[in-house]
Formats: structure tokens, sequence, C-alpha cells
């Protein structure tokens, strides 16, 4: 008999995190996400992890009928069944009258719902047939290491708010000491990427931008090429600037710059994906995007238009098959595939290196906010970046994690807390960004809206 799934939980589950800076304003003291976890007739478990939010969360529960009671081996028609149905819950809160910013209403599409149903299932398929995840994707498993990127951030001054952000918690190394401490220059910044190589082997570099003028975050990006001559090192303004002060910062980094990720957005009447390939052009430099290709209608214009080279596209917003659908399209189109990332625990880490592992062509090191989060772990026996990479052993099955009940119990109480229930402390995280740290810049008003109690909480 083929197995069926006879419980699917959804947990609510917050983690802690330091006061990284973007073009928002600062990261707020936790992040959320939702873990499901789905038991099936012979007592295996299936999880997935993806991004926090009540609306994710009811969506999800919503699902539970359209789940349980099913076949492992139903799994494409029960993604398909869910899809319609979410699809439909979606188009009657069309026309509601309220205005969302473009990247909240990222976090609302029905994919990352589906990725939570597909994600469980494929696990529990790979336990029963003795196989990694990764050799059930695309054309199976291609690679048995993936390579990660080490992701720096300028971090505000916590000192400066009365806010809870965790500190001295880990003193292991160099990288525990300075993970939560402010970092508003050069010399911090590559102290960071200095700390990370030591304690993960990392080769490739991304630092957060939007959080300078664009010329002090240049001077950081020089800083990290002469600490690390060798590596492949990008910055990420959050489209933060516009195209000509995105052409004139640039112009000259071909050999410094491996690549720029989302360096303008849209300007009057021309689209982010028009900015961008303009950007292109004008500069030589190769080019990365999470938020104008986030579905395959952006897609296809992207890539008439020559604006991305480097479409990153990461399980939790396209679903495991879909990614690696867009890495398969990106090696027969002579481009490099990659990942986005937001805050998270072990357990997407390991969904990605798993995706990662069946994904073919050229691979661009993977984002990871994980390293800001390393010690939190949902599982017993959490994936390892050494050398900078991930294996993805062929001889361990599912996702080849064991989930920590009594990690997810605590972790799922901390997301009930009062204290990440108020908005009101999450707008204040925001207004208090600038004193904590040096930037000019406007607070953004989507850093205000996304504290509210229906759209997620999230990490850039």
């Amino acid at each position: 008999m083929v197995p069926t799934i006879e419980r699917m939980e959804v947990v609510p589950v917050a983690g802690y995190d330091s006061m990284l800076l973007n073009l928002a304003g600062a990261h707020e003291p936790f992040f959320t996400r939702n873990i499901v976890v789905m038991t099936d007739s012979e007592g295996y478990t299936g999880v997935a992890e993806v991004p926090g939010g009540k609306v994710i969360t009811r969506r999800l529960e919503s699902c539970v009928p359209l789940v349980e009671g099913k076949s492992i081996g139903q799994w494409k028609a029960v993604v398909q069944d869910c899809r319609g149905m979410l699809e439909r819950q979606v188009a009657g809160t069309q026309g509601s009258g309220d205005i969302e910013t473009a990247h909240a209403m990222i976090f609302k599409k029905v994919t990352n719902v589906l990725t939570g149903v597909e994600t469980p299932m494929l696990d529990l398929l790979g336990k029963h047939l003795e196989v990694p995840v990764a050799a059930l994707l695309g054309e199976g498993q291609v690679r048995d290491r993936v390579r990660f990127l080490s992701y720096l951030f300028y971090v505000g001054d916590y000192r400066k708010t009365d806010l809870p952000y965790l500190h001295d918690d880990d003193d292991s190394d160099e990288w525990g000491r300075i993970r939560r401490e402010p970092a508003l220059d050069p010399d911090a910044i590559v102290a960071q990427a200095r700390a990370t190589a030591e304690r993960y082997g990392f080769h490739d570099f991304k630092l957060k931008g939007g959080v300078f003028e664009g010329k002090e975050e240049i001077k950081a990006i020089r800083a990290l090429k002469k600490a690390f001559p060798d590596a492949r090192i990008t910055l990420d303004p959050n489209q933060g600037w516009s195209l000509k002060e995105a052409v004139e910062l640039c112009g000259d980094m071909t050999g410094t710059l491996t690549y720029v990720e989302d360096p303008c957005g849209a300007e009057g009447r021309f689209s982010a994906r028009e900015t961008m390939a303009e950007f292109h052009r004008q500069t030589g430099l190769a080019t990365a995007t999470n938020m104008c290709d986030t579905d395959w209608r952006e897609m296809k214009a992207a890539i008439r238009l020559d604006s991305v080279t480097i479409p990153l596209a990461d399980p939790h917003f396209w679903t495991m098959e879909g990614c690696v659908r867009v890495a398969q399209l990106c090696h027969d189109m002579d481009l490099t595939w990659g990942v986005h990332s937001n805050n998270h625990f072990d357990i997407s880490l390991a969904m990605v290196a798993q995706s990662a592992a069946a994904a073919p062509g050229r691979l661009n090191a993977c984002d990871t906010h994980y390293i800001w989060q390393d010690g939190q772990y949902l599982t017993k026996n959490p994936p390892k970046i050494e050398n900078g990479e991930i294996e993805v052993r062929r001889d361990v099955p599912g996702l080849g994690i064991e989930i920590d009940r009594e990690a997810i119990d605590k972790a799922h109480k901390r997301s009930m807390s009062t204290t990440i229930a108020e908005p009101a402390m999450m707008r204040k995280a925001c207004s208090t960004s600038s004193p904590a740290g040096p930037s000019t810049r406007t607070v953004r008003p989507w850093c205000v809206e996304a504290r509210n109690s229906t759209i997620p909480w999230y990490g850039r």
C-alpha cells in the first residue's frame, strides 16, 4: 500500500535577528516563518519551512482538507488542487480597495503556500523511495555540493533602541562575537567577511546596500575586493538607485563587482525590467534580480529585454519544482541560476540545498541569511556549510533532516508572544533605525506597512 497523509500541521514560529539595515530601515528583533509537518500512515514525517505571516498561515490551514487522506504518490494532483483553491481565494479578495506595496504582495503569492504543501510530500516520498528530494526534481540530482555566499549587512546599534534584540548569544568564534554588533563602515564589512570566511569557508560575498549613499557602499565593495581579490562580490541596493546613479557608480566596477543585484527600479513610464536592461547594456555588468522577475510572465519580459543575467528563484517563492524549472530555462538560454533569501531556519537551508542540487548548468552561489540565525536550530541535524558549500548526499533520503519537536514548540511559543504580536513595536523598529545607523535616506513607507497584523514580518 502507498502511504497516505494522516495529519498536516501548520506551526507559526519566530526566531531572533540582528539589527540588519537595508533600504527600508532596520530588521526587527524577530522574524517569523511557517513550519508545515505532515505525518503519513507509516509514521514518517515530512517538513517544509515557508515565509511567516497570518495570511500564509491561514491559507496553509485551508489546504489541510485537500491534503489529509491523500496518497503521497498523488502529490502533484494535491498541489494542483491546492493551487486552484488558493487562486480562487485570491480572486475573491481582489478589488477590496486596500493598497499594498509590491513587495508585500510578493509575500502573498500562492506559491509560498504551495511550497508548504509540495515540500513535505516530496520529503516523505524521498524517504519511502530512499532517495534525496533532489533526485525527484527536474532531471534528478546533478551535483553533490552546493555553493553558498556570505550575505553581509550594515548593522545598526541595538543599544540605541529599547527593542529586545538578541546579543551576547555566541562567543565561540569571531563571527559569533561580531554579528550582533554595529557595522557601519567598510572596515566593519570586511571584518564580517573575514569572520564568515573563517567559520564557513565562503568564497563569495554579497553586501546589502541601500543604507548609505551609493558612493559609500562602493567603497565597501572595493575594500572587500582588496581583502578577497579572488572572490565573487556583489552589491544589492534593492532598486534604491536611479538608472543614472547606478551607471555612474558601477560604470568602472568591472573586475570588482561580479554582478549587481537590482541596481535600479521603475522610473516614470519605464519598468524596472527596462531600466535594468539599460544598466546592463551601459555598464557591461551582469545583473541579478528577485524583484522584477517574480513569476513566469515577468520572467518572459525580463529575458526578452535582456534585463537579467542571473534570475534568483528560490523554492519558497517558486516551489521546489518551479525553481528547478527556472534553472532548466537558465541552462537552455545561457543564463546563470541563483537563489534569493529571507531570514530563515535550517529547514529552509536544506530545501535550498536540495533544489540547487537538481539545478543544471551554471549555478550562482546561493543567497542565505542563515549565518545570522545559525544556532537557532529546528532540526536535530542541521545542514553544515563547510568550504562555502553544503554537501547533498545521495544516500540520505528526503530533505536529509530530522525535525526537533521541542525546538519547534519553543519557536512557536515565541511567535505567540505579545512582543512580536504588537504592531506598534514593529513600527518603532523602523522609526528608530535612523539614530541606530547613520542612513540619510527616508524610511520607505512599506517598512511601516509590513508591520501590521496581516502582512508577514520579514528580513531582506
